[in-house]
This record gives structure tokens, C-alpha cells and sequence, in this order.
């Protein structure tokens, strides 16, 4: 069945300009993948031959499901299995090209693709970061899988820029109607299409399995393709993804306000150094060991009143680094509580979750909390903390569309006239629609992964997914195509633990053989700690230590109920 459905997306398939002619012959993909001569030809050419072909090579409109005006391929050549900085083991065709769009103020949006001598019959779509505006290059290692490229492993990898160059921190395409549409999802479509089409002209055929994979936005872009495009994937790896953008943007703002619009509010460094270290001191043997991890975060949630306690300055003087003042609190519980809003965004979202701030959660680094206020009333991005800064641009240049508007005094609970965009954009953008009914009737797998101590991305907003998928189809059915694995310790990128596992290697065994993944084994890459190891339990489940053995070894733990 799913290779009828993917011979059928070939009946349109054009054939590539190759020099100065243009062939603009539409060929039936039945006859064109078939044993014909001519398929036979293309089969015996050597890559390198193809890979050639495609240099200058236009594609037309029709070849993706979308609007567009087309695509051109800018490079095509071979990269030397000993060519400097090849380190994927190979020799494979890199491809580069543009997807134009319809309006000429609108960017392109930027795509790379790497088909490997030796194939494995699989390909694999790569998601970006943040606001992206960079390529994706497709030649490196999955994150938290630095051992081997997918590339080096047989995989034909690709990914886009989604729109638009640079701006990862301003945001300015916001803009820009399209090119907020191709950030929001259309960029996913229009990349696999022509990229699927450049995959089957240089093999002869379309690849057996097609595969997504991508973390923060990248992962906010893996739950989009499930939900958009179900027909076009096998499998998806969605890491701390960015589910609720518009809520998380809120959020960051609600933070800002609390922290630089309110007498008092700001925390220093040091004090939110000494948070983290009162929560290590009151949670971190709850697991049974201590190691510098809070594994048992329901657990440790049943001391936050204690920890809120030992807190606060209650009578005594304040101090930069001992202790909290009403206002320094207040501030953290806005990032504890999350947003609660009066008014419905897409898919009947109401808010946002709130962060793990008592339970491990480490704020002082670059994409927590803001470290001092430079400047009012919109202080400078890296000095001050990613959540806001993010919420700050979104404001000013997907909302309101005003480069000069104070975001510190946008009223996230009554946004006025900005209501109607904030729900426009979580449409476009967000990523919390829970039919995911056709993927799953096709088979189709997801895995994610995230950490408990995540300050970027809630992971009490994932989870809050996952759950609300067991409410729509029941946990049989929503075991029988995903797996949540919590980690503990374990930030946005960052953390006390940063895990290493094969997921993509897991993936494929899933959806090629069946087999589904359960605990699996994560090897430490923190600096500190590099080499220890920990088992990744399945959600909610959390690794507690068994009285014995190397607390450095997985083997020494087993996952337990909260």
C-alpha cells in the first residue's frame, strides 16, 4: 500500500533541465520507475554522472504540492570520500538549491541535499533551531547521536533554512506574510517535494522510507509534518519541541514583564545560582543517590513549599546571593505557574505550561533567566534572557509589526486588537493539534525526547500533549506509535545530563522491523561527567538508583514510578 501511494506522487514528476535544454516531458511514474531501458540506463550511470546533471537545473511549479515558482538548483557535485572535511565515510552528490516564492519581496527559501554513493533506500529530513535563517546542512551528526552521521550511514539527508537568512534573534521576516507561512509549515512541504524528486531522478527510485528529525523548532517542525503532511513520513524524532510557539512567546514576555517592569523583580546570577543549589540539596538523593541529578521531580515537587521557604527572606535582610525577596519570588513563580489566558489561541489552547523552576532546573545560563538589566525598557538580547528576548521580537515583529513597539507593556491576558493575530499566528506556527488520527491508521512512528530541567522549552508542555493524546485515542493506541523519554538533569542542549542514544537507529528498527523501543541506554556527553551512563525510561517513569552497584553505570538503576 504505502508503495502504490509512493509511486503516485511520481505521475507528475518532470524531467530536469539538463545544460540548455529544457525537456519538459511529463512522465507516469509506473513506467518511469519500472525495468524500462531508459529507467535501466539512469540505473547503471554512476552517481557522479547524475550528480552532474543537476547542476543549473530548474524545477518546475508543479513538481511541489504547494505554491511556488519553482525551484533551481545551484550546486550539484560530488564530495570525495577523502576531501577535506569529509568525515562521513563516503563519497556522496551535495546538492544546493533555492525554492523561489510566488511574491519577489518574499526570501527563498534555501535548501541542501546529499545523496550517498552507497544508499541505504532511505532519507531523512532535518529540522532547524530557534527562528532558523541558517541551512541546514545535513552532513553532521543527529543531536544526542554523535558517534556517525546519518549520512555516513546510507541516509540521503536535507534540510532548508525554512524562509529567510539570519535573523534568528529580531525575527524582522516576521514581516512578511509568506515567509511567516514558510516558517510556520509550508517551508517542511516545499523541501521534501523537490528534494524527493531529486532523490528518485539520481537512484532511479523514490526512497523506501522517509524520515524527520529535529529538536526545539526543529521538533515543533516534526509534530508539524504529522499533522500536515501524515502521507510523507514513516518516522519522526521530535526533541523539546517547540509545540505551543505563540504560547511560549507569551510566556517569555509575562517573564520580562516580571522581571524588568516590576520594582524589585530583577534576580542577579548568584541568587539563581542559589535557588538551583537549595533544590540539589533537597531533592537530589530522592532518587536514592547523589549525583547531581533530581530524577524524582514529582517527588521533589512535594517539597516546594519547603524549598520556597528556605527561600525567601522572611524578615531578614535582602541579599544579592542568600536570599528572596517578594518581588525576586514573584518572578520565578511567573515561570513556575506559566500562562493561564482568558481567550482561546488554535486547537482551543488556553495558556502555556509552567517550568520546573524548584525542581532542578538551573537558570543562570545564556537561555534562562536575564542576567542584569542594561537597559529599559527593552534591554539587549544577549544580556538579558532568551525567553524574553524571543517574546520580545515575536511581539514586535509577528504581532503588532511594529519594530518600535514596547513589549514590556503588551498585556498578554488582553492583547486588544492584537487578539485576532495572536490566534492567526498560533495557527500558522503552532504545532498543538492532536489528530494525528492518519498518521497513526499508516503507521507511522514518533519518539521524543526532552529534559525534565529544560529552561527554553517547557517540558510540562509536552507532556501535556502526550497526555492529551491519551485523552483523544487512549494509551494502546498512542503506545503503538510513540515513546516520551524525560530525561533528568538534562536542559535545552545543556544540563548536568547530556544524553547520547542511537534514536534514530531506534526509529528505524521500529518502523522497518517492528520493534519497539522501551528503556534505552544514554551515555553522558556533560563535560563533568562525560562517559557516565543512565537508562532513558519511557514517561512517566524516571531512572532510581538500586542500593548497589557503579552509580557511573546504567546498569545500576532501574526505572521506577514517580
Amino acid at each position: 500500500m504505502r508503495a502504490r501511494v509512493r509511486h503516485q506522487r511520481y505521475v507528475r514528476y518532470v524531467q530536469l533541465m539538463r545544460g540548455s535544454r529544457t525537456v519538459i516531458t511529463v512522465v507516469c511514474a509506473m513506467v518511469w520507475l519500472s525495468a524500462s531501458t531508459a529507467s535501466a540506463a539512469s540505473k547503471e550511470e554512476p552517481l557522479a554522472m547524475r550528480c552532474a546533471e543537476f547542476a543549473g537545473a530548474v524545477l518546475p511549479p508543479e513538481l511541489i504540492a504547494l505554491p511556488t515558482a519553482g525551484a533551481q538548483i545551484e550546486s550539484a557535485a560530488m564530495v570525495a570520500a577523502t576531501a577535506p572535511g569529509n568525515q562521513q565515510g563516503g563519497e556522496y552528490c551535495r546538492i544546493t538549491g533555492r525554492i523561489k516564492a510566488l511574491k519577489a519581496s518574499t526570501p527563498d527559501i534555501r535548501f541542501d541535499l546529499n545523496l550517498p554513493r552507497r544508499w541505504n533506500g532511505r532519507a531523512l529530513q532535518i529540522g532547524g533551531g530557534g527562528y532558523n535563517g541558517v541551512v541546514v546542512s545535513g552532513t553532521g551528526v543527529m543531536p544526542f547521536s554523535p558517534d556517525r552521521a546519518p549520512l555516513a550511514q546510507g541516509y540521503a539527508t536535507f534540510g532548508d533554512d525554512s524562509g529567510h537568512v539570519g535573523n534568528s534573534s529580531l525575527a524582522v521576516f516576521g514581516l512578511v506574510d509568506e515567509a511567516v507561512t514558510n516558517f510556520g509549515y509550508a517551508h517542511l512541504k516545499k523541501t521534501h517535494d523537490a528534494a524527493l524528486a531529486l532523490i528518485a531522478r539520481a537512484y532511479g527510485r523514490p526512497p523506501q522510507r522517509m524520515y524527520f528529525a529535529g529538536g526545539s523548532t526543529g521538533g515543533r517542525e516534526g509534530y508539524t509534518v504529522m499533522q500536515r503532511y501524515p502521507d510523507d513520513y514513516d518516522g519522526v524524532i521530535a526533541n523539546s519541541p517547540a509545540l505551543n510557539f505563540t504560547g511560549v512567546r507569551l510566556m517569555g514576555v509575562k517573564l520580562g514583564q516580571a522581571e524588568y517592569a516590576t520594582p524589585g523583580g530583577f534576580i542577579p546570577p548568584l541568587l539563581l545560582e542559589r535557588v538551583y543549589q537549595r533544590t540539589l540539596a533537597v531533592c537530589d538523593r530522592l532518587d536514592g543517590v547523589t549525583d547531581g541529578i533530581v530524577s524524582d521531580v514529582a517527588g521533589c515537587r512535594e517539597h516546594e513549599a519547603e524549598i520556597i521557604a528556605s527561600l525567601r527572606c522572611a524578615g531578614r535582610a535582602p541579599s544579592h546571593d542568600e536570599c528572596l525577596t517578594d518581588a525576586q519570588l514573584s518572578t520565578l513563580l511567573v515561570m513556575r505557574d506559566g500562562l493561564s489566558l482568558p481567550y482561546k489561541l488554535a486547537w482551543g489552547v488556553s495558556g502555556y505550561r509552567g517550568y520546573n523552576v524548584f525542581q532542578g532546573t538551573h537558570l543562570t545560563g545564556p537561555l534562562g533567566l536575564a542576567h542584569q538589566p542594561e537597559r529599559l525598557p527593552v534591554p539587549t538580547f544577549f544580556a538579558n534572557g532568551y525567553l524574553f528576548a524571543q517574546g520580545d521580537g515575536y511581539i514586535r515583529y509577528f504581532v503588532t509589526r511594529d519594530a518600535e513597539f514596547d513589549s514590556l507593556r503588551f498585556d498578554p491576558l488582553q492583547p486588544g486588537k492584537y487578539r485576532g493575530q495572536l490566534t492567526a499566528l498560533s495557527q500558522t506556527i503552532g504545532a498543538m493539534n492532536p489528530d494525528l488520527a492518519r498518521y497513526i491508521a499508516r503507521g507511522g512512528k514518533l519518539i521524543t525526547l526532552q529534559g525534565l530541567a529544560d529552561e527554553v522549552i517547557s517540558p510540562n508542555q509536552t507532556i501535556a500533549y502526550y497526555e492529551a493524546l491519551i485523552d483523544r485515542f487512549g494509551i494502546d493506541q498512542v503506545d503503538a506509535f510513540m515513546r516520551l523519554y524525560m530525561v533528568p538533569g538534562f536542559q535545552h542542549g545543556s544540563g548536568v545530563f547530556i544524553p547520547s542514544v542511537d534514536l534514530l537507529g531506534a526509529l528505524d528498527n521500529w518502523v522497518t522491523r517492528g520493534v519497539s523501543p522501551e528503556t534505552l541506554i544514554a551515555t553522558d556527553i556533560a563535560a563533568a561527567t562525560n562517559g557516565r551512563s543512565r537508562p532513558l525510561c519511557r514517561y512517566p517513569l524516571f531512572p532510581r538508583y538500586s542500593g548497589k552497584g557503579n552509580v557511573n553505570l546504567a546498569g545500576s538503576f532501574a526505572c521506577a514510578e514517580p
